[in-house]
């Protein structure tokens, strides 16, 4: 990219640099503050070149003549004054642009700073040259408004971009800069993040911000972590539970245990691929960077050729140098150099504070031309545990007191089934009755007392092995699915049966219906059985679905829909889905918590929301289209201002000064910054209602 300024290409840290971390974030304050000082230079440069245009425009001949006072502010040595003052403007104001003349033409990538560094040189070096005894008129008071014009166009600009990529430093700010770390003897002690050691405990008190990831030992409470997340509604935590450094404790005081420091913690991950994708390369940032590097050669060519055309049609050599200086300023290449990476900076900021981290800006660019995604099945389009999908009833009792009851003696078993059916009583809100004498039938269920009754849940098997046949068309059903079905007696007698299968999540009915509106092909892969994924593809509606599946298959899988055409993205969790991601054209790792280094995958998707998948594929074109419209903001205004800097327009009045030209391309400049600021309007493209399975998953 051809740098803004002279300094800016040393914002950017170097390939080999260790990226800075936050905890206790030093190395960005240190990277916000040198921009903050660049900005600071550039107004103060300004002003002072400001002021001292004042007495070089009193000075200038030209402009006297013009007013008609061409005795006034004559004394002896006047041209000597005029000169000394534009010397220090020259060297003062120009400085930076001269400074990044010499850098450019150093490496051999002229730029915007080749051009405004010739374009003054030109400009001084003449008019000092007449001051001494050349003939001819000086060109000072252009050459004096024009860096002033300058210095103001980088001042607003840069301003501007600090406004576009300031959210990395947002998400710095998360972290504190102090932890109450806790002593032997219970009291506390203040000490900063970057002190803290694993499994050192640390006290957070209600309202305070979480200074590192770790796990509660005591306490419970809940954690808003929607600047992490996006997520707006509270999570609850309690004993044992994960909590994340930057998210907001709630209304209880908790003790943590440090697990993760420095550059392992969540945050930290997080800012360093943000930084990564900021920096990192991209088709539309190469091909801006060609087209800048080609204007600037088409600047400093035309810039001649207008000299010499002006020359030869008998110009005085002012004017034609003036034309020349003009054509350099005016079609400066800055506003297409920023016309990619501002929306760069603030599509992948956007995206980080809504938990969509992009890892690879190419595979972000794919997204918004996938034409067919791929979904995991287990922990993706699913909640990869059990839960009741159907309670049938085989005699008086209802379907609730069938779930209250297998709830009964489920309550004392750790075992998945028990666990989905202990949920589903709950979220019923039955009242459970007691059970007592709880035994495990291996390999068979489970038995215990209930109210005074012997109660079972057990396998079909165990119907089996004792001679009890059950023949009900709606559990066939449920079994011809794939589900899993248990039968619960009662004093031997079957009373029900509870089917259970992989809850599908809620989102995923909503991203698949937003996906299939989006023209985009929705298919599912998986290990498991047929029955099982015709189940699932049945109910969320999807075009096409693998089954059977084994992991090291999941990559041919996704090279043979690649194979029939279009761009393929594939979801899933970002560990056993790993090759089927890097197969993809665009690997998506979904619900990968605090764990957010999945090296397989293009993007991370913090949460467990197939939603988010629909967000990242609108963000990517909203992105795509804000780049075109910076793309087009640029290059037109160029054709148009280009034949104009050169004076074609001459014979009907319009002539543009240096400093016109300068204003010119500064307001281009600004104006493609704030475009790329409007981004940030597509805040509702990555925004989705708060769920319960949303909410829990960190």
């Amino acid at each position: 990219m051809n740098q803004s300024h002279g300094e800016q290409a040393k914002e950017q840290p170097a390939d080999d640099e260790e990226p800075q971390q936050p905890d206790g974030h030093n190395g960005n304050h240190d990277h916000q503050a040198h921009h903050a000082a660049m900005v600071a230079d550039f107004k103060r440069r300004f002003w002072v070149s400001l002021i001292l245009t004042v007495p070089i425009l009193v000075l200038s001949p030209l402009l006297r003549g013009f007013v008609g006072l061409e005795d006034a502010f004559v004394f002896p040595g006047d041209a000597y004054v005029h000169w000394a003052l534009s010397t220090v403007v020259f060297l003062y104001g120009g400085w930076p642009f001269l400074t990044g003349l010499v850098s450019e033409v150093r490496e051999a990538q002229p730029g915007m700073m080749t051009l405004i560094g010739l374009a003054i040189s030109v400009a001084y070096l003449y008019s000092a040259a007449v001051v001494f005894g050349l003939p001819g008129e000086v060109f000072f008071w252009e050459l004096a408004t024009l860096i002033d014009v300058m210095l103001l166009g980088h001042w607003i600009e840069m301003r501007s971009v600090m406004g576009a990529s300031g959210a990395l430093e947002e998400l710095v700010r998360l972290m504190p800069d102090t932890a109450n770390r806790l002593q032997e003897g219970g009291e506390t002690e203040e000490v900063p993040v970057a002190e803290l050691n694993s499994q050192d405990r640390i006290l957070i008190r209600p309202g305070e911000k979480v200074p590192t990831d770790g796990n509660i030992l005591e306490g419970r409470t809940s954690m808003d972590e929607s600047m992490l997340t996006g997520e707006s509604k509270p999570v609850e935590k309690n004993v044992g539970d994960e909590v994340v450094g930057g998210s907001v404790n709630g209304d209880a005081a908790i003790t943590v245990e440090v697990g993760k420091t420095g550059e392992d913690t969540y945050l930290s991950q997080v800012v360093a691929m943000v930084r990564q994708a900021q920096e990192s390369r991209s088709r539309s940032q190469n091909m801006a960077d060609r087209a800048a590097g080609w204007l600037t050669y088409i600047s400093i060519t035309v810039g001649f050729i207008t000299l010499g055309v002006w020359l030869a049609v008998g110009e005085t050599f002012t004017f034609s140098l003036a034309r020349m200086v003009t054509v350099m300023v005016i079609t400066c290449p800055h506003a297409l150099g920023l016309a990619v990476p501002l929306v760069v900076a603030v599509s992948t900021s956007l995206s980080a504070q809504s938990g969509l981290l992009v890892r690879d800006r190419g595979g972000f660019e794919r997204a918004r031309s996938v034409d067919a995604v791929i979904f995991d099945k287990t922990g993706t389009l699913t909640e990869g545990r059990f839960g009741v999908s159907e309670v049938f009833t085989l005699g008086e009792r209802s379907e609730d007191e069938v779930l209250a009851i297998a709830a009964a003696l489920e309550g004392r078993s750790e075992h998945p089934i028990a666990r989905g059916i202990t949920d589903a009583a709950g979220s019923r809100d039955l009242e459970i009755p007691s059970a007592e004498g709880f035994e495990a039938l291996k390999g068979q269920g489970a038995k215990a007392t209930v109210d005074g009754r012997d109660v079972k849940v057990v396998s079909p098997g165990y119907l089996e092995e004792n001679d009890l046949s059950v023949t009900d068309e709606s559990i066939d059903r449920a079994t011809g699915e794939g589900k899993t079905v248990v039968y619960v007696l009662v004093d031997g007698e079957v009373t029900g049966a509870i089917a259970l299968a992989d809850v599908v999540r809620e989102e995923s009915r909503e991203a698949v219906d937003s996906l299939k509106q989006m023209g985009i092909r929705c298919m599912m892969l998986t290990g498991d059985s047929e029955a099982v994924a015709r189940s699932v593809a049945g109910e969320l509606g999807l075009d096409e679905y693998f089954a059977e599946v084994l992991p090291d298959r999941k990559a041919e899988t996704v090279k043979r829909v690649k194979q029939e055409g279009g761009t393929v993205a594939m979801v899933g969790d970002g560990i056993n889905d790993a090759p089927a991601l890097v197969e993809a054209d665009l690997g998506i790792a979904i619900g990968a918590g605090t764990d957010v280094a999945v090296q397989s995958a293009d993007i991370v998707l913090v949460r467990s929301d197939p939603r988010d998948v629909v967000a990242i594929l609108r963000l990517s074109g909203a992105t795509y289209r804000k780049m075109v419209q910076n793309f087009v903001l640029a290059t037109g205004y160029n054709v148009v201002a280009i034949p104009l800097a050169a004076g074609i327009a001459s014979p009907w009045g319009i002539v543009l000064s240096p400093a016109v030209g300068a204003a010119l391309m500064s307001a281009s400049t600004v104006l493609v910054a704030i475009n790329a600021k409007l981004l940030e309007r597509a805040g509702s493209l990555v925004s989705r209602p708060a769920t319960p399975a949303a909410a829990s998953s960190t």
